[in-house]
């Protein structure tokens, strides 16, 4: 099941949306057409259930909406915004005395 990361929070905006990443304190701004696929993602129980309400919502080919629903999937997956399944392993980390 796809989800945002913790400490990531999907916010609406006039222009489309954004998500803010606590841990870097960056936000990854989203097209609205990306912000749709980004909130059917979160409340969908897997992509395809995604992709047909996509299709649905656009009036597109349920082949285009999948592919453009796993485009910001994917994206954001890269970005370590959020994940497929478990979520990763926290990043440890290390601390650096000033030389």
């Amino acid at each position: 099941m796809w989800r945002l990361c913790e400490g990531t929070h999907p916010v609406l905006t006039d222009e489309g949306g954004a998500i803010l990443n606590e841990r870097t304190g960056r936000w990854a701004y989203l097209t609205p057409t990306a912000s749709t696929a980004v909130m059917l993602l979160l409340v969908s129980t897997n992509q395809e259930e995604a992709a047909s309400l996509f299709a649905a919502r656009y009036g597109i080919a349920v082949e285009q909406a999948a592919a453009d629903v796993r485009t910001v999937a994917e994206a954001l997956t890269a970005q370590n915004l959020a994940h497929n399944g478990q979520a990763p392993a926290r990043e440890r980390r290390r601390w650096r005395w000033p030389l």
